[in-house]
């Protein structure tokens, strides 16, 4: 039986519940499509500084280097709040991804049948079957720019620079392009062209690339249109392409129609594993949660659907990451964590939702 080596960062807060109940998860559904997991914990976020006093230590990166993929569940916390930038556990996060080459994060904003009534979009403007992916860049631009302080005659002010290369922009661009094949043929790229030089050479390098991919019908548009458009019309979307400040901003905006942010999963990939797909770390969008830590009621699904993702970008078995978000569904019908929770569900915890997640993928 194939055995996938599973780099896994429990974190903070609600993140060792989610992470034990996706273990689980991936447990039953390798036994019934006939490979395993070895898992190799490592630290990573505030629980890295309460060990090591930094919050990526290099033994965690050894370690998530040496695996297939890596699974993660939250960082950050008060606790940590007044601690430099440098030492706060976000400054994992960051390092983890630089270290580990990961340039491509994906978040797929899809409501689950059983929770259209959740989101606060109005159904007849969800449709049907609305599924949404936004592949933002996730090394360069304005995160990763020149910044600083400075006085200008004598008037205190700051800067932060949005710099892209061509490079950068090809590479985000191919997993995009690629994505739309996969899935209906739709491309659209999001910049601010009008205003922004390096969203010029974005849409330039963008539109160069299309001509590689003649089935992907590929438009344009600018991040404020595209804000609106999400809200009034999200089904004329497939696959958005952008930068990693718009991919920020608009993906948390997508990820809204689910109807929780305990739904949401995501992937940060970067080049080719090991016989596989992109190599990659797979985590929920939602954050460590220390006020409902060690209560058994967060919502695992997130991290649940991130194993599904794991399954499906990295490992090359998209008949068991069909599975679990088979399952995932036929749970929704019946059960729900408070956070989903409506009158005539049964509500049920965290290590319950991780059971009847795993009962159902026998079905």
């Amino acid at each position: 039986m194939k055995t996938y080596q599973l780099a896994v960062m429990k974190g903070d807060g609600i993140g060792p519940e989610i992470v034990d109940e996706c273990i689980k998860v991936l447990d039953r559904v390798g036994a019934r499509f006939g490979f395993g997991f070895a898992y190799q914990s490592c630290l990573m976020g505030g629980c890295a500084i309460d060990a090591t006093g930094v919050p990526l230590p290099d033994e965690t990166v050894r370690i998530c280097k040496a695996g297939d993929a890596v699974l993660l569940g939250a960082v950050g916390g008060v606790k940590w709040d007044t601690l430099p930038g440098h030492l706060r556990p976000e400054a994992g996060l960051l390092g983890i991804r630089a270290a580990l080459g990961l340039y491509a994060n994906l978040r797929p904003a899809k409501i689950f049948e059983p929770l259209r009534g959740a989101s606060p979009i109005r159904e007849d403007i969800i449709g049907e079957g609305l599924d949404i992916m936004v592949v933002r860049e996730l090394t360069g631009g304005i995160y990763f720019g020149a910044r600083g302080r400075r006085e200008e005659g004598g008037v205190p002010g700051a800067y932060d620079t949005e710099s892209y290369t061509v490079p950068e922009i090809e590479r985000i661009a191919r997993v995009g392009f690629t994505l739309a094949q996969q899935r209906s043929g739709r491309l659209c790229s999001v910049d601010k062209a009008n205003v922004l030089e390096s969203s010029r050479l974005w849409r330039e390098t963008v539109n160069r690339l299309a001509r590689e991919y003649p089935g992907v019908a590929l438009s344009h548009m600018y991040v404020d249109n595209c804000a609106m458009q999400l809200v009034r019309n999200p089904g004329q979307f497939d696959v958005i392409v952008t930068s990693n400040l718009f991919g920020d901003i608009l993906s948390d905006e997508a990820s809204m129609i689910s109807g929780s942010i305990g739904m949401l999963a995501s992937a940060s990939l970067g080049d080719s594993s090991n016989g596989g797909g992109s190599f990659g770390l797979y985590e929920p969008i939602h954050g460590s949660a220390p006020d409902i830590a060690g209560q058994g009621v967060a919502n695992p699904l997130a991290t649940i659907l991130s194993g599904a993702m794991l399954l499906r970008y990295t490992l090359g078995e998209p008949a068991a990451a069909d599975a679990i978000e088979a399952a995932v569904n036929r749970v929704l019908a019946e059960k729900r964590t408070p956070d989903i929770w409506q009158q005539g569900y049964e509500k049920c915890g965290t290590a319950a939702m991780g059971d009847a997640v795993a009962a159902a993928l026998n079905g």
